[in-house]
Order: structure tokens, then C-alpha cells, then sequence
């Protein structure tokens, strides 16, 4: 959730994935020898070769309008891949994660409308008929392949819902909510939204067993729940203080505990409610939850100061992370406080794009692109053993964001590199460019 009127909403809606830092941080490259063109006549310089991977995240798309992310921006959205669909260039379209949204919806909510998740689908569907026709129309004509990954706002969505709304898609997935995409020929490139690695966004199968068995709804669902409700009431003084915690004695988990606790004082001071802090607001049957829950269910409490921390949902959490982590196949294990420290840090999500591809002996990826964060960046680096490698977010198509937003990523294998682009599309239909680079060597 962190764009800024909504800050939030991507420190809100990604959740606690994006921080600041923003586009002014990429490195400036020279332009690419291959500058990306929806043009009829294709891209200079590559005839009608069809080689092209196209990269877009974060479309968000909402059930309701009263509180979606993505509305003016849905026509271009839909004119975007109309046009890429008629592209001699494009071999494929990658859509990675946060396609549908079942997070940002208020609190209050009940998300399926006592229905099915099929029907939720089918739901937000009918609310961006546009778009959804013209992705689909693109996979049935079979000429460009259309691929999903996981995001963390769609990690409950499976496959039958899926295809359900875009009949044909494609589909990456690893671990339940999760997913990494490697195009066919590109074992180089690897393509994931990036909260595998989000202690507040990664699928959680542990911290609920007994309250919800079979859940993998992590802590940032529930806040993205209450962060809606702050953006559609207009962020309201809270009706009354929240009890504070404070630090105890009691050992390491209980450190974590009261950092858990700080993370979401944090997040619930920028994005406040007018409900109070004991009031039943979260409404669930979702995902095995089925009773209404209270901010104080999930924030961390003490009886007195000084005393254990404790809390209701997310019990032990911290303690868990370990696991968490192999059960959702992370390559290079985050220590837990670091975990906890860089959870709301666009910063961060990039730091492990390096982490787990880059610096890790066993990866052979050049070219890694995450989402997640909504922040478009595109950050030159280099493998353990020396050869050039490279970053790139492939930002949002959210309506409201603290950086560009309408972007996208193109990879072009051309003379032995791989020259990527980073793009913003804008509502006349034309193309800027916001960064490109050559990755060599190949």
C-alpha cells in the first residue's frame, strides 16, 4: 500500500513492501540500440522477429469502486494490451502477481459475500470487463503467451478461479501463494512478485493452524483490511489511544515480539481507523478465518509494563520465520530482526532480488524483476562470480502513486545481451522511457 495518498496504501497495499526512495535512485544508462515501440511495423533494428518478454505487476484489479485501486488507468490498461497483442514483436506477456485483488477491500467487508472465490472472480471480472477482454483476447489468439505469477494480494487465488475469468493463461507457481518464472530459453531470467521474502506479505501456514488450518493468510492481509477502511473513511483521528507495549526482559522472542508490535504501531498510526481498538471490524471467511476479529487481535498486548507480550492471531510468529521460510522455498535464509526491520522498505525487497539471485553461488540468473513494491527501478549489478547482472521493478498500474505508475518491462535478447527497458505508458497512448540497459555476455 504504499503510494502516498494512500502511502500508504503500499506501505498499505503491497504492504509493507515500499518505502521511499523512488525512481530517482535508478542508475542512468545509455539508451538502448533497441528502444521498445507498440508500432505496427515492430521494433527497429529486429525485423519481426518475435523475442520480446513484456513484464507488467500491481494491476490490482478491484470487485468494487468505492475503494479500487486501479480506475482512470483501466482503459489505458486495456488499450496497452490491445496493442501488445497485436505486436509482431512480443513473444509474451508476464503478469507478475497482485492481478486480482482480494486484500484491499475495508474491513467490513465480507470478501466473497458469503459466495465462492470463483464468484469473487467472476465478480472482478465483470468490474474491468475492458481489460479482462482484452487480455483474454490475446490468449486466444495464441500468438503471444500470457503468464501469471502469485503476488501476495492474489496468493489465495488457484488456478480454477483463474481460469475461470482468462481461460488459457498460463500459470507459474511454486508454493501455494507463490511463484517464479523463468521464460522458456531464458533460464537467465527469473520473474517473481517478490513477498516471498516479506515477513508481514509471505504465506504463513504456521502462525494459525489451530485458529484457521490450512491458512496461509500472513498478518499483511489483515492490515491491508484495516488500512482500506482508513483510506475510504479519510484516514479519521482514532477514536481513542491504543494501549502502548513496552520492552521487556523476557528473552530474544520476546525482543522480536515488542519490534512486531512497534512494525504495526507504526503502520496503524499513519493509516488510523475511526472504529475502536476492542471493536469487531474484520470480517473473514476467507481462506479457513471465519469469525470477526479487532485490531486488538492483532497487535501485539501487554497486562502490564514491562510484562510478556502476547497476542491472538499470529501467535509466535516471529518464532516460526525459519520455517516459514523453507516451506516457501527461500533460497538464502533473512535473519527474523531483519526480516522485521526491512518489512515496510521497498529497499529492502530489492536488496534480495541481489540476495537470492545475485550473491547466491547456486542461482545462474543475469536478469531478476520483481513487482511488489510498486517503485519502478531499474539497478545494475553483478553475479558471484563476476558477470554483469541486473534488477528492474516492474512498478504499477495503480491509479494513485508516489512514483510513476503505468509501467512495465521489456526484455530484448539481441547480438549476444539482453537489452532491457524500463517503460511508462501514458494515457495518449505514447511510450517514455525511464531507464534502459544491455546485460552482456550471453
Amino acid at each position: 500500500m504504499r503510494k502516498a495518498g494512500i502511502l500508504s496504501i503500499m506501505i498499505l497495499s503491497a504492504l509493507l513492501c515500499t518505502a521511499s526512495g523512488g525512481f530517482a535512485s535508478a542508475p542512468q544508462a545509455a539508451p538502448s540500440k533497441y528502444p521498445f515501440t507498440l508500432d505496427q511495423g515492430g521494433i527497429p533494428g529486429i525485423g519481426g522477429e518475435r523475442s520480446v518478454i513484456v513484464v507488467i505487476s500491481d494491476i490490482h484489479l478491484g470487485m468494487d469502486d468505492r475503494y479500487a485501486e486501479i480506475q482512470k488507468n483501466r482503459a489505458p490498461l486495456a488499450d496497452f494490451v490491445r496493442k501488445i497483442g497485436r505486436s509482431p514483436n512480443v513473444r509474451e506477456l508476464v503478469i507478475a502477481g497482485d492481478f486480482l485483488d482480494e486484500w484491499f477491500i475495508p474491513a467490513g467487508v465480507d470478501t466473497y459475500a458469503g459466495k465462492s472465490q470463483k464468484e469473487f472472480a467472476q465478480a472482478v471480472a465483470a468490474n474491468n470487463q475492458e481489460v479482462v477482454d482484452a487480455f483474454n483476447a490475446v490468449i486466444r489468439e495464441g500468438k503471444i503467451r500470457v503468464t501469471y505469477v502469485p503476488g501476495n494480494h492474489d496468493l489465495l487465488i488457484d488456478s480454477e478461479s483463474m481460469q475461470t475469468v482468462f481461460p488459457g493463461i498460463a500459470e507459474a507457481r511454486d508454493v501455494r501463494g507463490l511463484g517464479t518464472y523463468s521464460p522458456e530459453g531464458h533460464p537467465e531470467i527469473a520473474i517473481e512478485h517478490g513477498h516471498r521474502y516479506n515477513f508481514f506479505c509471505a504465506p504463513d501456514p504456521l502462525s494459525n493452524r489451530e485458529i484457521a488450518p490450512g491458512s496461509i493468510l500472513p498478518p499483511g492481509y489483515f492490515f491491508t483490511r484495516i488500512a482500506t477502511l482508513s483510506v475510504v473513511e479519510g484516514k479519521p483521528e482514532p477514536s481513542k489511544i491504543r494501549p502502548a507495549v513496552t520492552p521487556n526482559s523476557l528473552g530474544e522472542s520476546q525482543d522480536l515480539e515488542y519490534l512486531y508490535w512497534k512494525i504495526w504501531e507504526g503502520l496503524m498510526n499513519e493509516l488510523p481507523i475511526k472504529e475502536d481498538f476492542e471493536e469487531k471490524i474484520i470480517r473473514t471467511n476467507i481462506d479457513g478465518f471465519s469469525e470477526i476479529y479487532a485490531m486488538s487481535d492483532l497487535m501485539p498486548r501487554q497486562a502490564q509494563a514491562g510484562g510478556r507480550i502476547d497476542v491472538n492471531l499470529f501467535r509466535g510468529i516471529q518464532d516460526t520465520w525459519d520455517e516459514r521460510q523453507v516451506l516457501n522455498k527461500v533460497a538464502v535464509k533473512i535473519p527474523v530482526r531483519e526480516a522485521l526491520v526491512k518489512s515496510a522498505s521497498a529497499a529492502g525487497t530489492d536488496e534480495q532480488a541481489v540476495v537470492q539471485y545475485f550473491r547466491n553461488p547456486a542461482s545462474d540468473k543475469r536478469i531478476v524483476i520483481f513487482g511488489h513494491s510498486h517503485e519502478s527501478r531499474m539497478i545494475p549489478s553483478e553475479t558471484h562470480d563476476g558477470k554483469k547482472a541486473l534488477y528492474v521493478n516492474s512498478g504499477t498500474w495503480i491509479d494513485k502513486n508516489a512514483t510513476p505508475t503505468m509501467t512495465f518491462v521489456t526484455v530484448i535478447p539481441k547480438d549476444g545481451e539482453r537489452h532491457v527497458g524500463l517503460y511508462q505508458y501514458a494515457h495518449d497512448g505514447t511510450i517514455g522511457t525511464l531507464n534502459t540497459m544491455a546485460v552482456p555476455g550471453f
